[in-house]
């Protein structure tokens, strides 16, 4: 099989080096049993084919997480023909236990010196040539994120593969049982073996490290916070500058594309309900996965940037002691930032957390953070019915629920995903400040927002058929809609939770985009649209608010109004942010969980808030 296993710790690089073998030939999905992300794939090199399979990130073997366990258990299986072990060159004694855990294993194995320009930019030298005579196996000096150094590692493999190298054994690991004094005297072994290899191997010009005046003030307790809020919030202002570009050409293909679509099909006498479906539902869906891809290619631009250069690790410990509270680690703290501008970048965000677990419970929090298009709609809801201090409110009110629902999505999915016994607190050393590597970056990303493109062009394209096949009217008018049958027939039930057929058909396109919720009323209360409309072309309806405003506010309580406020809030974000967590998890059971976790609470939310406004309002 020729099958390669990547072993190392949480950002050593195997990620970089993964993407840079297989490229789009790999399979992401979740091992067996497990909430654990598994990597397989394949590169031909020479006229031989090799099967790479990322293994999750582990300081040892002999842990207890899943992510540990799943590791020692495919490498002690012999499944791989060869491992090739990543160690930080910058830290090299720290990163060495990993490679004196697998030494005992007696397995082929090749050792990657990653980040030796790191290592090099601190003023370190490695003897790679000596550290192999000591180890036995081949050492290759080498930097993840530079293209360079590719050609000289599928060599390195392909000869390893053929004739294999294997690790001496640690001296006293083998001996070592289950006690506390025989898994101390192991421990000790392995320290020993690890000074005794890197005898001679490395030296540096500086004795201490020393923290520079920009650490100071970042890893401050407090001026620190606001300063990696305010970088965070402003890396978020600059992926949107990217994304824009994109989105604003994503968003004329509807203006462009329906008229002539809808023109040429009518020609030819095709059906209405074809007619609707390919002049509005597929050209809609196109500018929505191009929107999505933007955000995604400009988020993983920007923050790309920012954990190559360091920064991500330091606001990762402002904020860890926090965002425990929660069972996250502190890195969650800049998806959780950015949901407050998008759901979808928030969630791609989620991308650095260390394990499968971690990643989903943070995306399951993000939900939680309304996001920009949430902001510029229910104030103006909020307007038609109260004043300016009774919207100020209702704004604080929804903020103060975000904390809320938070700590409640960490109670309800935080033991399954993140076990308590398994957590600890989050023990790192923070990387030097060095150049990032743009070409590396933009190619990462590139990745990233192609296969999320078309994913979501298959996820959106569904969910949006599945929509219009319940508000395709044939006359244009609500009432003949399959939405207006079963919201009325469903009326009694909703009444109960705090909303008439109307609010209710609006709360559920909401879970399809906040944006077109006001189109949605419009065409509902107004009927100056259709609802498919209203739906797809939220961007570009017109709308007269005043007639909504007047509308509504003689048709429902101020009471229905504020459920309807905060349902719509912290339902579903959107049916692009429901894509996104499908395609970073790779969990169609976890994606399907949050959903309905957030569809019941809102629900809940509404009946509540309803029923408390009664007591107050008239």
């Amino acid at each position: 099989m020729n099958r390669i296993a990547l072993l190392g710790q949480p950002n050593s690089g195997k990620s970089t080096v993964f993407n840079a073998l297989i490229g789009s030939r790999q399979h992401v999905g979740n091992w067996p049993g497990k909430t654990v992300e598994k990597k397989d794939g394949t590169y031909s090199w020479k006229g031989n084919t090799y099967t790479v399979t990322d293994l999750p990130g582990s300081y040892s073997l002999s842990g207890n997480s899943d992510e540990e366990i799943i590791t020692e258990e495919f490498i002690r299986s012999g499944k791989a023909d060869l491992v090739c072990v990543l160690v930080d060159a910058s830290q090299l004694e720290r990163s060495m236990y990993m490679l004196a855990d697998f030494a005992a294993l007696d397995f082929p194995a090749v050792l990657l010196l990653n980040m030796m320009d790191v290592a090099e930019a601190q003023g370190k030298t490695i003897n790679a040539e000596l550290l192999s005579r000591h180890l036995g196996i081949p050492v290759l000096p080498f930097t993840a994120a530079d293209s360079k150094g590719y050609t000289e590692l599928k060599d390195l493999f392909a000869a390893e593969v053929s004739h294999p190298h294997k690790l001496g054994s640690v001296p006293g690991v083998s001996a070592a049982g289950d006690s506390a004094e025989d898994i101390k005297h192991e421990g000790n072994a392995k320290y020993i073996w690890i000074r005794e290899m890197l005898e001679g191997v490395s030296s540096s010009r500086a004795e201490h490290y020393t923290l520079t005046k920009a650490d100071r003030a970042l890893l401050s307790p407090v001026k620190g916070k606001f300063i990696c809020i305010g970088v965070v919030l402003v890396a978020f202002l600059a992926a949107m500058i990217i994304c824009i570009p994109f989105m604003s050409v994503g968003s004329m293909l509807p203006g462009i594309m329906s008229g002539p679509i809808a023109g040429f099909l009518n020609g030819l006498h095709v059906h209405p309900w074809l007619v609707s479906i390919f002049s509005m539902i597929l050209p809609n869906t196109l500018y929505f996965a191009i929107s999505m891809a933007a955000f995604v290619f400009g988020v993983n631009t920007v923050f790309g940037y920012l954990e190559e250069i360091g920064f991500l690790a330091r606001a990762a410990y402002q904020f860890d002691g926090v965002l425990s509270r929660l069972g996250l680690q502190g890195k969650a703290v800049a998806p959780i930032l950015m949901g407050f501008g998008c759901t979808i970048g928030g969630t791609s965000g989620t991308r650095v957390m260390d394990n499968w677990g971690q990643k989903m419970l943070a995306m399951a929090v993000v939900w939680a953070v309304p996001c920009g298009s949430i902001w510029a709609v229910m104030p103006v809801i909020s307007g038609m019915f109260f004043p300016v201090w009774g919207t100020l409110l209702v704004c604080v009110g929804i903020l103060v629920y975000v904390i809320i629902l938070m700590t409640i999505v960490s109670k309800v999915f935080g033991n399954a995903l993140a076990p308590k016994d398994s957590r600890s607190g989050m023990i790192m050393e923070l990387p030097p400040y060095h150049k990032a590597h743009w070409g590396h970056i933009i190619k990462e990303a590139l990745y990233k927002t192609w296969d999320i493109f078309k994913r979501a062009l298959r996820t959106v394209t569904l969910i949006s058929l599945l929509f219009w096949a319940f508000s395709y009217s044939s006359s244009g008018s609500i009432e003949s809609s399959l939405l207006y049958r079963i919201g009325t027939a469903i009326e009694p039930v909703t009444r109960f939770f705090g909303m008439g057929w109307r609010t209710f058909a609006a709360f559920l396109s909401s879970a399809f985009a906040k944006e077109a919720v006001l189109g949605v009323l419009n065409a509902i209360f107004v009927g100056q649209s259709t609802l498919l409309e209203a739906t797809f072309g939220a961007k570009t309806t017109a709308l007269d608010a005043s007639a909504l405003a007047s509308v509504m506010s003689s048709t429902i309580s101020q009471a229905e109004a504020l459920a309807f406020i905060f349902a719509c809030t912290f339902n579903i974000p959107c049916v692009m942010a429901l894509s996104t967590t499908y395609r970073e998890s790779h969990s169609f059971k976890w994606t399907a969980r949050v959903a309905l976790f957030y569809i019941g609470s809102a629900l809940i939310l509404s009946c509540i808030v309803y029923h408390i406004a009664v007591l107050f309002l008239h």
